[in-house]
């Protein structure tokens, strides 16, 4: 056994600080989760509960088995968009919990925001679900309650939207079981949701599924019609025969989606490893290992040593390519290969390391961990010569064509090409979370302000203009705080550039329930089918 040592000073200076940062980003990381659990607001949930109903997240409560976790997907879609109609949260909620002992990929409409109608990162969001539910062969299961499209934002939802209703009927060819629980509206191209899954519940005198409700049926043909008659639960139960179960009210609906779930005969590709031990060292120091400044280099082994089991942790070429720590361990009993930045920078030796240690996590069908702390490839004449593009590229092209599983976690920097290198959203994590410390931009905020100052000065010259250092200095300034304020990780995850923002001390658990997810699939490297390595 390989316990790591930590050279980590809870009780230091430096420590508190660092601390003290990362509790401060917390809090605004919080306040923002906070909004997306509100939903529509305190009027539209008194409004809801009014009409004798649940809420989207106590549906979710009573669908999962007692006392078990439920990991929470996105929750913070849509978060600094244009429209102030489009609330955090995006009017849906997505994750992963235990449903009668399967693990199930779970969307619930909140029907709080605008009557539970989609907008453009509704659609984002759910399609990101399904993305998770189709890799890691999870049986979907979703709690109907919604207007349709946002009509407004149709333009940005009809066309793309129906993707929805692909990925539904692709996943039961699949074999992957499809559960729709509607507890109200599901009109218009949302009665597809219920019409394409394998499994339908509808609740008594509160769903209503119809392609057409009885306004637009009456400018359509002129026929006088009612919502029962035409889509309500019963008539779907008796007469279209759309509806499998018909449930009294809405724990009746969930009890019988649960013993749906029960008689699947649903079996995970691998099983559950036994008991692990837990990590010599407390995870809430986690909270004191990333520094504010993020120029000012970390050990990752500090993390690593405070997430994987009993501190374990076999490192492969410790001497070669230093500023990448490339290793073995195991997270709550999964094997797991970790690439890890040490000191941001990725040079040559890093690159064709991280190939190589790809390779084998493939030889050993082992899933892949990238803890995220780089400012990109190394430039410069010397590196240039040296050969980095083509090692970059060599560390890319095996990221891009490994096929065991990866996750991403953004500690601290994400730039330029290393995000790539790295695995990030673009080389399709099966999970990709942040930590409220890191920052993912092209580059750092002063130099992209300053590459820029460069080439409009080099401008300024050749056309024999003066050049205006104070106009200058303005252009710099305000370049520097756009890409600082969009490279945040709230506004990476508004946009669904990440699966989450956690909390690091949340880290050990949040990969654990990933890695039990991603085994319903098999675990299974490339055998060879790696692109061309220019050597």
């Amino acid at each position: 056994m390989t316990v790591l040592a930590t050279g980590l000073d809870p009780a230091g200076a430096e420590y508190a600080e660092r601390r003290a940062a990362m509790l401060a980003k917390l809090v605004e990381v919080e306040a923002e989760h906070a909004k997306a659990t509100a939903g529509g607001g305190e009027k539209y949930v008194a409004r809801h509960r009014g009409r004798g109903k649940l809420l989207a997240r106590e549906r979710i409560e009573l669908l999962l088995d007692p006392d078990t976790p439920f990991l929470e997907l996105s929750p913070l879609a849509a978060w600094g968009s244009a429209s102030p109609e489009y609330p955090v949260g995006a009017s849906l909620v997505t994750g992963i919990g235990t449903v009668a002992g399967v693990e199930c990929l779970i969307t619930a409409n909140d029907p709080t925001v605008r009557g539970g109608a989609s907008n453009p990162w509704t659609l984002k969001k759910a399609l990101r679900a399904n993305e998770i539910a189709f890799a890691n062969r999870l049986p979907v299961i979703s709690l109907v309650e919604s207007g349709g499209a946002d009509l407004p934002s149709q333009k940005e939802i009809f066309i793309p939207g129906g993707a929805l209703f692909k990925d539904l009927t692709r996943l039961s060819a699949a074999g992957i079981p499809t559960v729709a629980v509607v507890f109200g509206n599901s009109t218009a191209g949302g009665a597809y949701v219920p019409g394409m899954s394998d499994h339908v519940i509808m609740v008594k005198e509160r769903a209503k599924v119809f392609l057409g409700g009885p306004p637009l049926v009456k400018m359509a043909t002129g026929e006088e019609s009612d919502d029962e008659s035409l889509g309500g639960a019963e008539m779907h139960a008796r007469t279209s025969g759309l509806a499998d179960y018909f449930a009294v009210d809405e724990p009746d609906a969930l009890r019988q989606a649960r013993r749906v779930v029960a008689r699947l005969n649903w079996r995970k590709a691998q099983p559950d490893p036994g008991p692990a031990a837990p990590p010599k060292y407390d995870e809430d120091e986690l909270l004191g290992i990333v520094p504010g400044d993020l120029k000012a280099p970390f050990d990752p082994r500090e993390v690593i040593a405070r997430i994987v089991d009993g501190s374990d942790f076999d490192e492969f070429k410790p001497l070669y390519g230093p500023s990448l720590a490339t290793g073995w361990a195991e997270l709550h009993g999964y094997p797991v290969g970790i690439l890890a930045n040490a000191q941001g920078v990725l040079f040559s030796e890093e690159s064709q390391k991280a190939a190589q240690f790809i390779q084998l996590a493939n030889q050993r069908d082992i899933p892949l961990l990238f803890l995220h702390n780089t400012t990109g490839y190394m430039v410069g004449k010397e590196y240039e010569q040296g050969g980095i593009i083509k090692h970059g590229a060599m560390m890319i092209n095996a990221v891009s064509n490994s096929k065991v599983p990866h996750l991403s976690v953004l500690m601290g920097a994400s730039y330029g090409a290393g995000h790539y290198g790295m695995c990030g959203r673009a080389f399709d994590p099966r999970f990709l979370f942040a930590w409220p410390s890191a920052k993912s931009a092209v580059m750092g905020p002063q130099q992209l302000a300053g590459v820029l100052s460069i080439v409009a000065r080099a401008s300024a010259a050749a056309k024999g203009q003066p050049y205006d250092d104070e106009a200058d200095a303005g252009l710099r300034a305000m370049v520097e705080q756009q890409i600082e304020s969009e490279s945040l990780p709230m506004f990476l995850s508004g946009r669904l550039y990440d699966d989450g923002v956690i909390d690091p001390r949340d880290t050990r658990t949040v990969l654990g329930l990933c890695l039990s997810a991603l085994h319903n699939a098999p675990v299974e490297g490339a055998r060879g089918g790696f692109g061309i390595f220019r050597m």
